[in-house]
C-alpha cells in the first residue's frame, strides 16, 4: 500500500474526575471527554505524522473545593479524522462511523467526579482502542484486474495523475479523480488497488481493495477485451470470464456490492482482433447462463452483474472516452433522482400514517 494509510490504531482515555469535598459535600468535576470530530482534507497518515504516540487523553475535572464545592468539568480532546471512518474495536466491533464533516462521536467518556455517592473519591475515564478503519467515499468505484487499464482510464477522464506502467502492475495505493463536466458538475473516482482471484480470502490486496468497493455509489468494471492473465503460472482468462471472476470475488466478499448500479468499460479496443473479441463478448453478455460452463463451478457467481451500459474504449487512442463520461453523468444522476423520489415517497407516508 505504500504511504497511504486506510487503518490506524490509536488509544483513547477519557479523562479522571475531580476530588470530592468531605466535609463541606462538595462534587469534583466530571473529566473530559473524547470525541473524534470528523474534517474535510484530512488523511490518517496527517494524524499518524501529527501524534507519532497515537494516544488521546482528555483532562481531569477540577477537584471541589471551599470556593468552589462544584468543580469544574475537564477539558474535552477533540480528534479530527477524515469522513469515511468505521470506528473498530479490537474484536472487530464496530461502535460508529463518521461519513461527513462535521459528524461527531464520543469515543471515551470521562469518569464521575468525588461525591457522597463514591465516597468523595473520583472515578477514573473509559479507556480504549479503537481502529480508525477508512473506506473512501466516491461516486464510482473503477474495478478491474491489474493492467485492465484503470489507471490509465482515470487519468483520462480526470484530473488524477496516477502511477501507470506496461507490464501486470497492480496499483498499490488508491487513487481519487475528479470527473469535471461543461456544466461544473463533479463526479469523484476512485481506482482501487487491482484485485485478483482469491482476494476475497486477503489473497493480494484482498480486504484491503474490497472493503474501499462498500462506499462507492456505483461500480465501473474495466476489463481488457483481449482477456487477462496475472503470469505464465496462472491461467488465461477471456474477458467475459474476467467479468465472470470479478462479479465472484465482490460477491465472497459481501453480496451487497453485487446489487450496486454497474457500468462495464471493455478497454484496449485499438489491439488487433478487437471488434471480433466484442461480437463474441457482446453476444454473451446477452445469455450469459449459456457460458457459464466455461468457468470451474466453483467460480461461477450465484447472480451475475446488470450492467447499465457497455462501453468500448481505447484509453490508448480516446475512442469512447467521452461516450463513458456521459454514461456515468446520467447513470449518477438518475440513481440521485430515484433516492429523492424514494426520499420523498417516505416523507409523504410518514405524513399520511401521523395524520
Amino acid at each position: 500500500y505504500g504511504n497511504f494509510i486506510d487503518d490506524l490504531r490509536v488509544y483513547v482515555r477519557g479523562g479522571t474526575g475531580g476530588m470530592g469535598y468531605p466535609r463541606l459535600g462538595g462534587e469534583g468535576g466530571r473529566g473530559g471527554d473524547v470525541w473524534f470530530v470528523a474534517r474535510e482534507r484530512l488523511t490518517l497518515k496527517g494524524i499518524k505524522e501529527k501524534y507519532p504516540n497515537k494516544r488521546f487523553v482528555a483532562g481531569t475535572g477540577a477537584n471541589s473545593s471551599v470556593i468552589a464545592l462544584k468543580g469544574k468539568k475537564g477539558k474535552d480532546c477533540e480528534v479530527h479524522v477524515p469522513p469515511g471512518i468505521s470506528l473498530v474495536l479490537d474484536d472487530g466491533k464496530q461502535i460508529g462511523e463518521l461519513n461527513a464533516a462535521g459528524e461527531r462521536f464520543l469515543a471515551a467518556r470521562g469518569g464521575l467526579g468525588g461525591s457522597l455517592a463514591t465516597n468523595f473519591l473520583p472515578c477514573k475515564g473509559q479507556k480504549r482502542i479503537i481502529h480508525l478503519d477508512l473506506k473512501l467515499i466516491a461516486d464510482v468505484g473503477l474495478v478491474g484486474f491489474p493492467n485492465a487499464g484503470k489507471s490509465s482510464l482515470l487519468s483520462k477522464i480526470s484530473h488524477a495523475k496516477p502511477e501507470i506502467a506496461s507490464y501486470a502492475f497492480t496499483t498499490i495505493q488508491p487513487e481519487l479523480g475528479k470527473v469535471i463536466y461543461a456544466d461544473h458538475k463533479q463526479i469523484s473516482v476512485a481506482d482501487l488497488p487491482g484485485l485478483i482471484e482469491g482476494a476475497h480470502v486477503n489473497r493480494g490486496m484482498g480486504h484491503k481493495f474490497l472493503k474501499h468497493v462498500e462506499r462507492t455509489k456505483q461500480l465501473l468494471l474495466v476489463v481488457d477485451i483481449s482477456g487477462f492473465q496475472l503470469s505464465l503460472k496462472t491461467q488465461f482468462r477471456t474477458a467475459f470470464e474476467t467479468i465472470l471472476l470479478l462479479t465472484k470475488e465482490l460477491e465472497l466478499y459481501k453480496e451487497e456490492l453485487v446489487t450496486k448500479p454497474a457500468l462495464l468499460a471493455i478497454n484496449k479496443m485499438d489491439l488487433p482482433c478487437a471488434k471480433d473479441n466484442l461480437n463474441e463478448l457482446m453476444s454473451q453478455l446477452q445469455n450469459p447462463q449459456d457460458f457459464l460452463h466455461l468457468l470451474e463451478e466453483e467460480m461461477v457467481p450465484a447472480n451475475t452483474l446488470e450492467f447499465k451500459e457497455v462501453i468500448p474504449i481505447s484509453t490508448y487512442t480516446g475512442e469512447g472516452i467521452e461516450e463513458l463520461k456521459t454514461c456515468i453523468r446520467k447513470s449518477i444522476d438518475e440513481e440521485a433522482e430515484r433516492e429523492n423520489e424514494e426520499y420523498h415517497r417516505k416523507k409523504l407516508l410518514l405524513l399520511q400514517t401521523s395524520q
